[in-house]
């Protein structure tokens, strides 16, 4: 079951909604342990103190900030709670933006906003009037030790929020964009729009998935079970030398492939254990 990850007021003007917030998504890869290469033993990282040299509990740790060289600032839990902003209880909304003006590359971390039964009533209005208007919330909320930025939008019939990077966090690269100068022909334009409408396809999240960590599982599978794994192909990248015959070329082949009839695909697991099989038994 998910877990609460803040709990408080979201503020509209003078209305005040209770909600809990979850996290909307996580995550989920193959963990591989560091090992002692000698015993094969696990690698553990614990808290030790090398000026007591012992181990220490988690109820002996405290936070400091080094201001210099091995010194330190010490601040206790109760220090901290005391400079909490209002945001670390009551989420209050700032103002209203459309959300195509937001860009994407601003959003962090994804939340679920809950309503509890007191607040349904103002939580489904607020919901209602976001969603009619095509407007979304920034709000400030003050969780993990950091007061964040949010922009709030109603999807599915919940609000779900974004924390959002601040200015001063967005990367600079001073090559990104510098290509505004170069002179493209219309055929060239014409072709490239025909390759991506012949790559054009409805978004369906659940299409998509971690062909990688597939075959970690089968690698790891096929090691239990004593077999070797296939190499994977890797495909052959040349330089693009005329950039009109690449595009002449990949469209023809999309046009081709579309005029096959699909084949069912093969799930990499799958695939990579029929390859093990094979190689175990050539041996």
């Amino acid at each position: 079951m998910a877990s609460t990850v803040w709990k408080g007021h979201l503020t509209f003007g003078l209305i005040s909604i209770p909600i809990d917030l979850f996290s909307a998504a996580r995550s989920e890869r193959i963990s591989f342990n560091q090992l002692h290469k000698e015993c094969h033993t696990r690698l553990r990282q614990p808290l030790f103190c090398p000026n007591c040299n012992r181990m220490v509990e988690r109820s002996e740790v405290m936070k400091g900030y080094e201001h210099e060289k091995d010194q330190y600032v010490l601040f206790t839990d109760e220090e901290l709670e005391k400079i909490a902003p209002p945001s670390a209880r009551t989420m209050e909304i700032l103002e209203f933006v459309k959300l195509e003006e937001v860009d994407p590359l601003v959003f962090d971390a994804s939340y679920f906003a809950t309503p509890e039964e007191a607040g349904k009533k103002a939580y489904r209005l607020l919901f209602d009037a976001m969603e009619e208007s095509g407007y979304a919330a920034i709000a400030k909320v003050c969780m993990h030790q950091r007061e964040h930025t949010v922009i709030i939008r109603p999807r599915a019939n919940g609000l779900t929020l974004h924390t959002m990077f601040y200015v001063n966090e967005i990367r600079q690269v001073a090559e990104y964009g510098q290509t505004d100068k170069i002179e493209l022909k219309e055929q060239e334009k014409m072709l490239a729009r025909q390759l991506i409408d012949s790559l054009a396809a409805p978004f369906d999240l659940k299409k998509y998935y971690d062909g990688f960590q597939e075959r970690q599982k089968a690698l790891i599978e096929a090691k239990l079970q004593g077999q070797e794994v296939a190499t994977v192909p890797q495909p052959k990248l040349a330089p693009v030398i005329d950039l009109m015959e690449a595009l002449k070329k990949s469209l023809g082949e999309r046009q081709a492939l579309a005029k096959k009839p699909a084949a069912a695909s093969v799930p990499a697991v799958a695939e990579m254990k029929k390859a093990g099989k094979r190689s175990a038994a050539g041996r």
